[in-house]
């Protein structure tokens, strides 16, 4: 039943302890018999050898269990930064999220990152600040970092009971009830007497942020009537569906202290999935925006948020169901891809097996095999509908290497298997430069590079090595000059003739290049024009220093001659190209670098750091900003400088700062640094 089924997404900084959260749900509600560990390599949720190998969420992971008579559907996301482009993907199709934080180290930046996605998908919340028994954990510092930085409002439902090792249950602050924990069982007990003003205080303070969700209760409360549990736990729900504010709930996944109080919040105060906001639909070959409710007598409609390449058992795609119905088979219409679909299983992820579902219906997740063109993005939908969701992007990656094969002859079978991965991974892009002729690779980090490496090798038996990619350098005219093209040959019979006049002159950066034809009178004939701008392009893409192509001038041919026998089409192509050789030996030419712009997100304690590293970069500060607690630099940075910036910067923020790139323009080279470039690029050819 739709109305109790809950989709709760775990997110938060990597390390937080969201998978041993989730491994303490599924023990406590009888789904595993042995409490699952991400350290003991024992978890049914990390199963991957690479996570394994890591100790780490790599890939979203999904299972069900069922907690007082509700269905709790959950989503394991990654949070580390190299893999966090799976975790926007999968928050698809959560209906809520829990963000779990450190007790010790309180809210870091892919904490804020997973925050951002969940509020752009309108998504209510809850906090649990695991780790409470960790010696240095602090509840009260946690919470007041998760306050300071995250809106709304954050509300306190639980307090523990001692801390640190100390750390032995928790107090529901509604209720005003305590439990201690042995073993993961809850036994009511009273509230510590050292505890007892603070319970007070904290009720009062919870009673009256509750109350601010509804405004009856707002009335009540103000005329000092006493509220009804039942007032204070419509308005909970209330207020969290409504995103007026955030409960915060405390305990320990791998001690399993507090545990089943947070499946009991999930169960009773989360929405299900009919009270999600409604989402936007396009009519196929319009603009016509409809709005998608969830209500099981719809038509089906669904959406891909993520796909499982398996070598073996083929495509996995897993959809969210946001309205209608589906049986254990059928069809469906594909609009991003305008074809038909068919499936013959429907299937509930569980960890990493799948167990086939009799149908499913609004806010399910489900998965269906060896759909031929559909992946992650698409809409599906009732073949009658042909209505296209909208969907999120994936993250755009940040550090590029190129690949080379480690065994002659296996650059068909690399791109057959990476395109296999990066149907599973949206975040990975695989590309042939035009300029250097490497095939560059390109991801979120170095872990995830590294981590791509060894899936294709483990799964398609393919090995690369890694090096760093070249720099696509170019080169354009200092001034403008006018020269001659002639080139004359006489062989047996037919000679070669052609002549031609041409001027370079330097354009703006970014204008590319421009053939101009002011031929007059006829002295080169029409159909040996083109002949002569061919000659030209193909002698700019060999270029004339370091063998680096040439952009952003303009040729303009003004005079030249011909013979009625020995001219030809070919004999005004060398001529063009003997015109560009000369032009740029006269002129002079000035080597290009690509310029990137480079945004750093990271806390103030690095700024420091930040921009000394920038400067030594030869980095140009184009502005800052503040954004909660960290602050935001833009520069621009030349591409040379920073095609090791990722680790660099990991290392420098200690793994709390985050960074985007995008490519801006060309600039010039400068001199005392062009030189050595055109030496290396001349050594590299012979």
């Amino acid at each position: 039943m739709t109305e109790k089924t809950r989709n709760v997404a775990f997110v938060g900084q990597g390390g937080a302890g969201k998978t041993s959260l989730a491994e303490a749900m599924l023990f406590n509600a009888g789904v595993t018999t042995r409490l699952g560990s991400v350290d003991a390599g024992n978890s049914v949720l990390d199963f991957e050898p690479e996570e394994l190998k890591r100790k780490s969420t790599i890939s979203t992971s999904f299972h069900q269990f069922d907690w007082q008579k509700r269905t709790i559907s959950f989503i394991d996301t990654p949070g580390d930064q190299n893999f966090f482009s799976d975790t926007k993907l999968c928050l698809q199709a959560a209906d809520c999220v829990v963000l779990v934080i450190d007790a010790i180290d309180g809210v870091k930046f892919q904490s804020e990152q997973a925050w951002e996605y969940a509020e752009q998908y309108g998504l209510p919340a809850a906090i649990f600040i695991n780790k409470v028994d960790r010696e240095r954990a602090d509840f009260q510092r946690a919470f007041q970092d998760a306050a300071d930085v995250f809106e709304p409002k954050s509300i306190i439902l639980q307090l523990p009971i001692g801390k640190e090792e100390d750390f032995s249950g928790v107090v529901d602050l509604l209720s005003k009830k305590a439990y201690t924990y042995e073993n993961g069982k809850a036994t009511p007990c009273d509230i510590p007497a050292d505890m007892q003003e603070i319970v007070e205080a904290e009720h009062e303070s919870l009673v009256e942020n509750i109350a601010e969700a509804d405004d009856e209760l707002v009335e009540k409360y103000l005329e000092g009537e006493d509220l009804s549990d039942e007032d204070l736990k419509k308005a909970l729900l209330k207020g969290v569906a409504n995103r007026t504010f955030v409960p915060v709930l405390c305990g320990s996944a791998t001690k399993n202290i507090g545990i089943d109080l947070l499946c009991d919040f999930i169960a009773d105060a989360m929405p299900s999935p009919l009270q999600a906001a409604p989402k936007t639909a396009v009519e196929e070959g319009t603009d016509k925006e409809v709005e998608i409710r969830p209500n099981p007598d719809d038509p089906f409609l669904g959406i891909v948020f993520k796909t499982i390449a398996d070598p073996f058992a083929g495509r996995l795609t897993l959809i969210k169901v946001l309205t209608g119905k589906l049986g254990s088979d059928g069809n469906f219409y594909n609009p991003n891809k305008s074809v038909k679909e068919r499936f013959t299983q429907l299937l509930k992820i569980t960890g990493k097996e799948q167990k086939p579902a009799k149908g499913a219906g609004p806010g399910d997740i489900v998965a269906v095999a060896k759909l031929k063109d559909t992946t992650t993005g698409d809409t599906l939908c009732d073949p009658g509908t042909k209505l296209q969701a909208k969907t999120a992007a994936p993250i755009d990656g940040i550090i590029t290497y190129a690949i080379v094969p480690k065994a002659q002859g296996d650059e068909e079978k690399i791109f057959s298997s990476l395109a296999k991965l990066m149907e599973e991974d949206l975040a990975l892009k695989l590309e042939r430069s035009e300029e250097t002729h490497e095939t560059l690779l390109t991801g979120m980090g170095q872990v995830h590079i590294e981590t791509t490496i060894e899936k294709l090798k483990r799964k398609y038996g393919v090995e690369v090595n890694l090096t760093i990619p070249k720099v696509p350098y170019k080169c354009t005219f200092k001034k403008k000059v006018r020269v001659q093209g002639r080139h004359k040959k006489q062989t047996g019979g037919h000679g070669q003739f052609g002549d031609c006049w041409v001027e370079f002159e330097p354009l703006p950066r970014g204008e590319g290049f421009e053939f101009v034809d002011k031929i007059v009178g006829g002295v080169i004939p029409k159909t040996y024009i083109p002949a002569v701008e061919k000659g030209i392009i193909e002698a700019t893409q060999r270029g004339v220093l370091g063998g680096f192509p040439c952009i952003d001038f303009r040729a303009t041919l003004d005079f030249g001659s011909y013979h009625s026998v020995d001219s030809s089409e070919m004999a005004f192509k060398v001529a063009g190209s003997i015109a560009f050789k000369k032009g740029a030996e006269e002129a002079g030419m000035k080597l290009l670098e690509p310029i990137m712009e480079l945004e750093v997100i990271t806390p103030e304690d690095f700024m420091g750091d930040i921009m000394g590293d920038l400067n030594s970069r030869r980095g140009r500060v184009l502005g800052m900003d503040s954004k909660g607690k960290n602050q935001i630099v833009r520069a621009l940075v030349p591409m040379a400088e920073i095609l090791t910036y990722a680790p660099d910067m990991r290392s420098m923020t200690g793994g709390r700062g985050n960074f985007t790139l995008k490519f801006v323009q060309y600039d010039e080279v400068p001199a005392q640094l062009a030189q050595k470039i055109i030496d290396e690029a001349a050594s590299d050819k012979e």
